[in-house]
């Protein structure tokens, strides 16, 4: 670790999940105090200990966002990061997908996003360093089947990234989203068929990869925080693929 974040504020929702908890453990390493936002301080059995402080936050609230940064501003005076991690997968068709199902996905994958960027914005503009880093999915460009819902919601993620990076720009604002494939977090182990033996469904997973290889938490919080730190000072606006060279070739049968 180099300290690249020392004395910075960072807000991550979503921030005990496995992607946010590995994101929050790389901020608080490199010198950051870290707000890990969420409805639980829970951690799963077997994992690293969590890291950053715990903040209780529902990103689908107007008045726990509201209350959440309002509690860092009190703390910290302050607030340079926020990484919109938060979000959930429902595995259905849109025929199958209930209207409360949509509403429900898109208060947590899309809303949540608005939201806490919204009320955080008056205290990034107070900062020298201020970057907002969503969380996307290559699957707001291409699309698993069965996930219809989840992919409009990346899709509306990945265009609100644009937006608010040309709104906020002029202001010092950087926006940025990282759009990653296959990572290896209980999120993608719910998505494997439930007839397939685990380690077969990952054997298969890792096969139709150009690296061989899925990704892990670990390479979205080395993504994460090069985009938040200074390093990346020109880099805004955009959609950061980790895929693993996934999308960039079509899926070859197998004989």
């Amino acid at each position: 670790m180099t300290g690249t974040l020392e004395g910075r504020v960072a807000l991550v929702t979503g921030g005990r999940g496995g992607a946010g908890r590995a994101v929050c453990r790389r901020f608080v390493g490199e010198g950051a105090h870290v707000y890990a936002a969420g409805l639980s301080d829970d951690c799963p059995v077997g994992e690293e200990p969590a890291a950053g402080e715990f903040l209780r936050f529902d990103v689908t609230s107007e008045d726990e966002v509201v209350a959440g940064i309002a509690a860092i501003e009190s703390a910290q005076g302050r607030l340079d990061i926020v990484v919109n991690a938060a979000g959930i997968e429902i595995e259905k068709t849109v025929e199958d997908t209930s209207l409360e199902e949509w509403d429900r996905i898109f208060a947590i994958n899309a809303t949540g996003t608005f939201l806490t960027s919204k009320h955080a914005l008056p205290l990034l503009r107070q900062s020298d360093h201020a970057a907002i880093v969503n969380f996307g999915s290559y699957d707001g460009f291409i699309a698993d089947p069965k996930l219809a819902a989840y992919c409009a919601t990346k899709g509306a993620v990945h265009a609100l990234t644009k937006a608010m990076a040309c709104d906020h720009g002029p202001e010092g604002i950087r926006v940025n989203a990282i759009c990653p494939g296959y990572i290896d977090t209980p999120m993608l182990e719910q998505f494997y068929p439930d007839h397939v033996e685990l380690a077969d469904a990952r054997a298969e997973a890792e096969r139709i990869h150009p690296l061989g290889t899925i990704g892990t938490p670990t390479d979205m919080a080395n993504l994460v925080h090069w985009l938040v730190s200074d390093e990346a000072r020109y880099a805004t606006g955009q959609l950061w693929v980790l895929d693993g060279g996934l999308s960039a070739q079509i899926q070859q049968m197998r004989f």
